[in-house]
């Protein structure tokens, strides 16, 4: 999955983009009640292991929902 798929899931699932930093910006889950980083590289593939932390720290299922 590469990050601008993935943002666009975060967006699906109610995330709110907080603020953009250089390299990071800082997503908001309604679902934990908590900020986590996701980075700004749209076109990159999103490692295997950062993939799964942002679905934990967003609250979203790995099947997407």
């Amino acid at each position: 999955m590469k990050y601008s798929e993935l943002k666009r899931l975060l967006k699906e699932n109610n995330c709110k983009l907080v603020r953009e930093g250089a390299n990071h910006e800082v997503w908001y889950s309604p679902k934990t009640d908590g900020e986590f980083v996701v980075g700004r590289h749209n076109n990159q593939e999103v490692r295997t292991g950062t993939l799964h932390a942002i679905y934990k720290q967003s609250g979203i299922n790995k099947g997407g929902k």
